[in-house]
């Protein structure tokens, strides 16, 4: 009998090692397992209110149970409970919160119990092997991996990656692709998630970043950090551009990653199933990478917007399609890949908008400063675009201009500094009609049109003002070029009013009050001797 127990015992070691190698999680946590399901096994038989320890001998397989009191002052439950005098009886050393662990004899498993306990086992050896497989691929997310479809159900493919199962849903695949059960396919780890049914790893064949990774494994150079690739803008299947860098002079990034007779660049293209791809020198100036980024089209002006990062481009006018690419296409990658808004205009079109400018220009000087129109052009020749560039420039520079003299400077800076004071007094009606608080119009951060739009948004008393937050003053008043720490500062300030009525601490109450009592003592003594002095005068 001893013998069987002794082989039963080295069975169940055995057991363990072999489901640890089977799902790669440690020798302990199968063990681990098997404790809890003798536990479980153990209260069904005892008494779920036990309080009962497992414990499997790492070395011969040995199983012993205990159940667990804690020696209390006052029995609340006997079954997890002793008393101090009877804990003594079995440890003379035992003090009130220890716990005495009391052995209890080893139960046979009937089959239900046997089989409970094999329940708890997979389910904690399958929740072991989860954890390991979260924690393998968390670490792997920007991979690329390879693995056999499994199956594919509702265009979304389960693909086998060995040791973990992962998904590739409808949406990150190409379009027009189509997988079978048994296919090798390669994707890119873009998400692994912690989900009820199993950690999640997710593929995806149209992330940009998987064309970067493509390109690491293809070129040399990119693995080894020598060219790095900033940027991928992706319209999946179809086309795409990868803008490079070199970091050493004597290597040029676009030729290495073309390679040889296209050999590099034609691998990537035949895995993403013949999407077309750019491949851009990326420059450190903005405007040199987007008209790198426009290529094939030839670009012959640019004009830059850094606030906004907005960029016109002019092109000849039989470029404009190539430009613009079949349904916006190279103008939208360009976009993506350079993060910076382009508008395409052709010479011709940049042409007439120059001179409607000009005209609208012109026209509002004569308009509002009462000049003649060559006056006019002249101002807007030298750069002059509205009322307060010249309502506000040094006369010395206005009069430097040709066919302009002093007198005539003076005049124009008049009349614009009238015109300026005359709109602002319609403006600051306007506000008041608006209901706009002179509070706010005090805190001298708003120009009288932007007080106008306040009014126009709801926004009349400080309160008001102190209620939006820094975004909301922004989008309220776009024209105002306002930064998020400008924003804030404003609504700061429009807050303050609410900190001063707070009542102040009861020592500075007590000082002040000995200030008050000290000045009437002042003013007492001093109308006492101006008193004095009266009755002496009257006297003499």
């Amino acid at each position: 009998m001893e013998m069987i127990t002794s082989r039963n015992r080295i069975e169940l070691l055995q057991i363990a090692d072999a489901v640890a190698r089977e799902k790669v999680i440690e020798r302990d946590t199968v063990l681990e397992a098997m404790e809890e399901a003798i536990q479980k096994a153990a209260r069904s038989k005892y008494g779920a209110e036990n309080e009962i320890r497992a414990e499997i001998d790492r070395t011969t397989g040995e199983i012993r149970l205990f159940r667990c009191l804690e020696v209390a002052e006052e029995i609340e439950n006997e079954a997890t409970e002793i008393s101090l005098p009877d804990a003594r009886e079995r440890n003379p050393a035992a003090q009130l919160g220890d716990i005495i662990a009391e052995p209890l004899p080893p139960i046979d498993f009937g089959r239900i119990a046997a089989q409970t306990a094999k329940q708890v086992i997979v389910q904690k050896v399958r929740e072991a092997e989860r954890e390991r497989q979260y924690e393998e691929y968390k670490g792997r997310i920007s991979e690329i991996v390879n693995g056999i479809v499994k199956r594919v159900e509702y265009g979304n493919v389960t693909v086998d990656l060995g040791r973990a199962e992962a998904v590739i849903r409808r949406d990150e695949l190409l379009p027009r692709e189509t997988f079978r059960q048994g296919d090798r396919v390669r994707a890119y780890i873009y998400d692994v998630r912690r989900e009820l049914r199993g950690p999640q790893i997710f593929l995806s064949r149209t992330h940009p970043k998987y064309m970067a990774q493509l390109f690491a494994q293809e070129v040399p150079e990119v693995y080894d950090g020598i060219i790095e690739i900033p940027s991928v803008a992706r319209d999946p299947g179809s086309r795409a551009k990868i803008a490079v860098l070199s970091n050493d002079s004597s290597i040029d990034p676009v030729g290495a990653c073309v390679g040889m007779r296209g050999s590099r660049v034609q691998a990537v293209v035949n895995e993403l199933q013949g999407e077309k791809i750019d491949i851009i020198q990326w420059s450190p100036d903005d405007a040199t990478f987007i008209v790198n980024a426009l290529a094939p089209a030839e670009v012959t002006k640019v004009v830059l917007d850094e606030e906004t990062r907005r960029i016109e481009v002019v092109v000849p006018d039989e470029q404009l399609s190539l430009a613009i690419g079949r349904r916006g296409q190279n103008v939208r990658l360009a976009s993506q890949l350079t993060n910076w808004d382009i508008d395409v205009l052709t010479e011709a079109e940049e042409s007439e908008r120059r001179q409607e400018e000009f005209r609208q220009r012109s026209q509002m000087f004569i308009d509002w400063l009462d000049v003649d129109e060559i006056i006019a052009q002249l101002l807007v020749t030298e750069g002059f675009s509205s009322m307060e560039e010249v309502a506000f420039v040094a006369l010395e520079e206005l009069a430097g201009i040709e066919g302009f003299d002093e007198e005539v400077a003076e005049e124009l800076i008049r009349r614009a500094q009238d015109h300026i004071e005359k709109m602002n007094a319609q403006l600051d009606e306007e506000r008041r009609t608006l209901g706009v608080s002179d509070e706010i119009a005090d805190l001298g951060a708003f120009k009288p049109a932007l007080l106008v739009e306040l009014g126009k948004g709801g926004v009349k008393s400080l309160d008001d003002l102190a209620d939006l937050a820094s975004d909301e003053l922004r989008e309220m008043l776009p024209d105002a070029g306002f930064s998020e720490e400008e924003s804030n500062e404003i609504i700061m300030a429009a807050r303050a009013h609410w900190f001063d009525d707070e009542p102040e601490p009861a020592d500075a109450d007590a000082e002040s009050g000995a200030e008050k009592d000290e000045s009437a003592a002042d003013v007492t003594q001093a109308a006492a001797q101006d008193e004095a002095a009266t009755n002496q005068g009257e006297g003499a």
